[in-house]
């Protein structure tokens, strides 16, 4: 069962964080606090701390306006939308999600078009914007812009060069005793192998199917020119797979000494490893004879608006305080999460950031996550048994092919 946390936020707790002011919602007397406003927030569960400090000092700055009874509801990101379209009308006010589940979002009509528009586009990344948008227009408030992975390693144990390519990597990572890990259990970091050798994955015009060539075999790079590159990469004593749960456990144990991940983890790892906390874009990997630079989904936090909620004025306001220059200051702060703010994300602190470094440097070879529900399990499947040295024996060809049929079916 869900844990629960009511924030009964009192008047004065905080100091605002950001400018108060604007015109007051509809329903409430300015200078008063004819009534108590309601609003349920899901967000992540690690981010229960930083959005205590939020909604207080949200409170904070409109206590004369209405009083206010918070709850918070810890919900997964990656699956926000599954669960708020199975009850929309009881669904919560405000929530936070990943930016590929806007369109189903907004299909749904869970999300109305957000009416500030405008000053949200100047006041962000246009790749947060574009990421928060349907049809050029805007359905939610950008919150992050480094919802991607790179690879994090630990300084004692690599030079700057060992990590360049991965075959370096993981021959400095035996020598050292430890391993480098990575979660092909998950499609999404999957993709890496797959982005930069001409194999195509994507969204059909429908927004729903999907198209793939991970099976071809008239490329420079085959379907199975991959597998085998994976296939000989799990071989290495020096390699394992395992979800980014495990990753962060072993390197808390001292048993992981780099793996692939994202931003959310900066702060745990600059604790575990401290000063030899190192992080980069991902390697290269040897494919055909020839060095692939690994690449990347990416992707943003959003916040959105529940289009059935019963206080849509204040859940607006809610929202664009969570997701302020401010806020997202004190999220990198307290989170290592990258600003979608341009202000924010150019601060030194932000620009000094190992993880946030990292992230810029991947971009060049990470693209939109865009693609439709029936991508995750088969290519999960496939890299599970890629992960185990594809036991059964069976054909690379024969699975790649099921692999796309799968992916790709209606």
């Amino acid at each position: 069962m869900k844990k629960i946390i009511s924030l009964l936020l009192s008047a004065g707790v905080l100091l605002s964080l950001a400018a108060c002011g604007g015109e007051t919602p509809q329903g409430v007397e300015s200078g008063g606090t004819s009534r108590t406003v309601e609003l349920t927030v899901w967000g992540a569960e690690e981010d229960e701390a930083l959005l205590r400090e939020i909604f207080a000092s949200f409170q904070s700055c409109y206590a004369d306006e209405a009083s206010f009874r918070i709850t918070f509801q810890p919900q997964s990101e990656s699956s926000c939308k599954d669960a708020l379209l199975g009850d929309l009308e009881g669904g919560p006010d405000v929530f936070a999600f990943a930016d590929d589940q806007v369109a189903a979002l907004a299909a749904a009509g869970g999300l109305d078009p957000i009416g500030n528009a405008s000053a949200l586009r100047a006041a962000n990344l246009s790749a947060a914007v574009e990421a928060a948008s349907v049809d050029g227009q805007l359905y939610a408030y950008p919150l992050t812009a480094d919802n991607g992975y790179f690879l994090y390693y630990n300084k004692a144990c690599f030079t700057e060069e060992d990590v360049e390519s991965l075959d370096t990597l993981l021959a400095a990572a035996a020598e050292a005793g430890g391993l480098f890990t990575m979660d092909w259990s998950s499609a999404w970091y999957v993709y890496a192998f797959f982005g930069n050798t001409g194999l195509e994955v994507g969204l059909n015009a429908d927004g729903l199917t999907n198209y793939c060539t991970w099976n071809s075999t008239d490329t420079p790079i085959t379907g199975v020119d991959v597998a085998q590159s994976m296939i000989e990469i799990a071989a290495s004593p020096a390699f394992a797979s395992r979800t980014d749960t495990e990753f962060l456990e072993g390197v808390r144990s001292g048993a992981v000494v780099a793996g692939v991940s994202g931003a959310w983890n900066a702060v745990a790892i600059q604790e575990a490893w401290g000063e030899n906390a190192g992080a980069a874009k991902l390697p290269t990997y040897t494919c055909r004879g020839q060095q692939v630079q690994m690449a990347s989904f990416s992707g943003c936090k959003l916040i959105g608006v529940n289009a059935y909620s019963e206080n849509p004025e204040w859940a607006a306001r809610l929202a664009e305080w969570i997701t302020s220059e401010e806020n997202q200051r004190l999220r990198f702060a307290m989170r290592g999460q990258g600003p979608s703010n341009i202000a924010a994300a150019s601060s030194p602190e932000v620009q000094a950031a190992p993880a946030i470094a990292a992230l810029l440097a991947q971009s060049e070879f990470s693209q939109l996550q865009r693609v439709g529900g029936k991508f995750w399990d088969p290519v999960a499947e496939f890299a599970g048994s890629c992960a185990q040295g594809n036991p059964s024996g069976a054909s690379l060809q024969a699975q790649l092919d099921r692999l796309v049929e799968g992916v790709t079916a209606r």
